[in-house]
């Protein structure tokens, strides 16, 4: 009650403050005849609101605060004309002219309006060739964040995104796990993950995680859009979340960017990149190495990553791009470490014949056609040829190594998809609606072995004997996907509108291949052996619904809600694996639910931003870790099952305020912002099993809270960080930390709470600029993850104080 009436008072406040609005006003006129053009639009690029002029070409956009704002008119048979208009205190007239050509309406980029922001922001509500209205959102600004953006640093990167739950096992920045609102951070896989608009995972029905993250010195922003994401980008409970990548300058053919950063435990990352335009082309690439020992014993990495992009524009309505990305690296794993070796030194490794090795090739070819002023074609075709390896002694953490032969697993991806989605704007009663349509298909095939590899110590990634047959188990797993999609946004009023829409899937996935079946006793002598075949098939269609609703009482505070359903498919690549400290049960059933939002947000650019959301997650057949005892040799270990029903609801607010320009006004040089981002999360099983009934949900902290300060003088910028996420558990039982709750193997039991603290900052002069940090200033020992597997299994702790210094040229 006291968060409801706090979340009342705040809403309140924030009405008064930016109760003070203007209007835009003028005409819209033909240039040749002098005469008024009626029904013209005018598109505000500020948030992607259309205003329809009148029969005698009027029109007026009110409830505008005191900025600048960029408008465009444009109408059938006419071009479009664009002007910028900067209100102070008083209502502003601005007339447009169209001159009688053929229409050429750009895309709209928001470039201009994300380089002056906090580092976040939100979508509007139409980009491209998508709807994002009534859908809570947020836009990570990468130019604005001042962060270790050479080990992609989660923990800064998405400081300002609520409610995020991040997995920090892996210092180097290889992987991203991240989690919202109770979903599990493995490898961000309840996220639909994208890079400029195509998947990236290894395949997004059989294997949805994804083992290769772009580095954050390539990107230009990092879009995320939750649960109601799953009418347009695939079904997930998390949502979806779009790396979209720098782009070369369109006013100089060339330009060059190159990074240089050392830092703790022998880092070394070189960054270097090129684009730029010429005639009709443009074009931007980047080649990334990246090595270090890290922190822990047996932790040594190896990376490199590239990435082209070619985009030609024959003319005004036609652009067709090519992007190709490449992954190659290869890590050592420490493995984790039991409560009590964590409590001793969390810094030890138990393990030193471990390794992992990623090899990515990503490719996509686009097209975005312009139909008309109001029809917009986007075609997008990508396809995956990956493998990933992973070897080591993965038996208990609480075992010595024996030191005989590591288990080898292979999986080889090999997918491709495309997506084509129509956007048209169109009348109806007296206003404007948006409609989008678009269809998917997916062919995912994944190839998976494992069996015994060699028994030395280096990364020979080579089955034992070397007859290339796997004495473990050998599948493929085919999967296709064929969708149908619809959103349509209705302007009931100017304010008010709600945006329907609906999702058919069709998903057929097989495993196809066989398994051994080996029996020993104590001594390791085989008492039975067996290889059964397998082929299983599991074909379904499910239609999703949803519908939101958006209320723009002003151009800066906005109500929205949202309802979507979601659904997760099971896969089988998961369910033969040999690993004693996890089973999954075979009869694994999909997930079903649905999610809800309702928020308010708003701002001023560059002054105040937030948005204040509570949410709600339902969960049917929730799949979750119970613990479970072998009734042969009576070992614990965590079965994969369907849990039960699970609820998932809690409170996301973030609020920033650049303190100097709130008092001093907008002019003022010098900033120092304040920022807020606090989640509350209650999570709980709703089971017929007693055990599990009205307990919370594995990795689901109550509490997660970032705050911070932002300092900028011209080019110089310091950031100060403090992240805090409470205890939670890693199974459905809530086996805690109490002495006799302690899992002696480390795979299960409680995350404890932890709070980390960070220091940035940069000086640019000219063409060089200087960034450094330290990252975990109290040098805190924590760990924020459990492995049942790699890269454990048991504790993996997170690294301790460290720093960077990065040297940036550009020419």
């Amino acid at each position: 009650m006291r968060l409801l009436l706090t979340f009342i008072l705040v809403i309140g406040s924030l009405q008064l403050t930016l109760a003070q609005t203007y209007s835009i006003s003028g005409t819209i006129s033909n240039a040749n005849s002098k005469q008024p053009v009626p029904l013209a639009e005018v598109l505000l690029t500020n948030n992607g609101s259309i205003t329809k002029a009148d029969a005698r070409g009027n029109y007026t956009i009110s409830g505008l605060a005191s900025g600048t704002y960029t408008l465009t008119a444009y109408s059938l048979g006419l071009g479009s004309a664009t002007q910028q208009v900067t209100i102070s205190n008083a209502n502003v007239t601005l007339h447009f002219d169209l001159k009688p050509l053929e229409g050429k309406l750009s895309e709209v980029k928001v470039k201009g309006e994300r380089e002056k922001t906090f580092g976040i922001t939100r979508l509007n509500s139409v980009e491209g060739a998508a709807i994002y209205e009534g859908k809570k959102s947020e836009v990570v600004v990468l130019n604005d964040i001042t962060a270790n953006k050479a080990t992609n640093n989660s923990r800064q990167v998405f400081a300002k995104v609520a409610g995020l739950n991040i997995w920090e096992s892996d210092g180097a920045g290889l992987q991203l796990g991240i989690g919202g609102r109770g979903l599990s951070p493995n490898r961000t896989s309840n996220f639909n993950t994208r890079q400029n608009g195509y998947d990236i995972s290894a395949d997004a029905l059989g294997y949805p995680e994804s083992y290769y993250t772009p580095p954050t010195e390539a990107l230009d922003r990092i879009e995320v859009v939750r649960g109601a994401a799953s009418l347009q980008y695939g079904t997930q409970f998390g949502g979806m979340i779009n790396f979209v990548m720098k782009e070369g300058p369109e006013d100089k053919p060339f330009e060059l960017t190159s990074r240089q950063t050392v830092g703790s435990w022998g880092f070394l990352n070189t960054f270097n990149s090129i684009g730029g335009s010429k005639g009709k082309f443009h074009y931007y690439g980047y080649y990334q190495y990246k090595r270090g020992d890290g922190w822990r014993d047996n932790s040594e990495f190896n990376a490199h990553t590239a990435f082209s992009s070619i985009h030609y524009k024959p003319n005004d309505r036609l652009e067709i791009g090519f992007d190709y990305t490449y992954m190659d690296y290869l890590a050592q794993q420490p493995g984790g470490l039991t409560d009590a070796a964590f409590k001793q030194d969390a810094r030890q490794s138990v393990r030193e014949r471990n390794w992992f090795k990623v090899n990515w090739n990503l490719l996509a070819l686009t097209l975005d056609y312009r139909l008309s002023e109001r029809t917009k074609l986007n075609v997008r075709n990508f396809g995956l040829v990956a493998q990933r390896d992973a070897l080591g002694y993965l038996e208990k953490i609480n075992r010595p190594d024996p030191m005989e032969e590591r288990l080898l697993l292979q999986d080889k991806f090999r997918n491709f998809g495309n997506e084509t989605r129509l956007i048209h704007r169109y009348d109806l009663l007296g206003s404007f609606s948006t409609l989008l349509v678009g269809t998917r298909y997916y062919h995912g095939f994944t190839d998976q072995k494992q069996g015994y590899g060699s028994a030395g110590s280096d990364a020979d990634f080579r089955y034992y004997p070397d007859n290339g047959n796997p004495d473990i188990s050998d599948y493929d797993y085919p999967s296709r996907n064929l969708s149908v999609f619809a959103e349509n946004i209705f302007n009931i009023t100017p304010k008010l509108s709600i945006t329907p829409g609906v999702r058919y899937e069709w998903i057929k996935t097989k495993a196809e291949g066989r398994y051994d079946v080996i029996s020993k006793d104590q001594a390791g002598n085989i008492l039975y052996e067996e290889r059964i075949p397998e082929s299983r098939t599991n074909t379904r269609g499910l239609v999703l619904f949803g519908l939101g609703v958006s209320y723009k009482q002003t151009d800066h505070l906005e109500v929205y809600g949202n309802y979507s359903q979601n659904y997760r498919a099971i896969n089988f690549n998961d369910m033969r694996i040999v690993n004693s400290n996890i089973q999954v049960d075979p009869y694994l059933q999909d997930e079903k639910g649905y999610s809800t939002d309702l928020g308010v947000r708003g701002g001023i650019a560059d002054v105040i931003n937030f948005d204040f959301s509570i949410f709600n997650l339902m969960y049917d057949n929730r799949i979750g870790l119970k613990s479970e005892k072998d009734t042969v040799m009576y070992r614990t270990y965590l079965l994969r099952q369907n849990i039960g029903k699970a609820r998932n609801r809690g409170i996301e607010t973030f609020a920033e305020v650049d303190i100097l320009k709130l008092i001093y006004g907008k002019q003022h040089r010098t900033g120092l912002s304040a920022f807020s981002n606090l989640t509350l999360v209650d999570t709980r099983y709703t089971s017929p099993n007693k055990a599990i009934d009205g307990n919370k949900v594995e990795l689901a902290p109550a509490f997660i809270a970032k705050t911070g300060l932002s300092f900028r003088q011209k080019n110089f910028k310091l950031s100060y960080q403090y992240a805090y996420t409470s205890s939670q558990y890693t199974d459905a039982e809530n086996t805690g930390s109490n002495p006799g709750d302690i899992d002696l193997t480390a795979v299960f039991g409680e995350i404890p709470a932890y709070w980390v603290m960070d220091l940035s900052g940069s000086y640019t002069y000219k063409r060089l600029t200087l960034e450094s940090g330290i990252n975990n200033l109290t040098d805190n020992r924590y760990f924020t993850r459990r492995a049942t597997a790699y890269p454990g299994p048991g504790i993996i702790p997170s690294d301790a104080r460290n720093y960077y210094v990065t040297l940036q040229f550009k020419l």
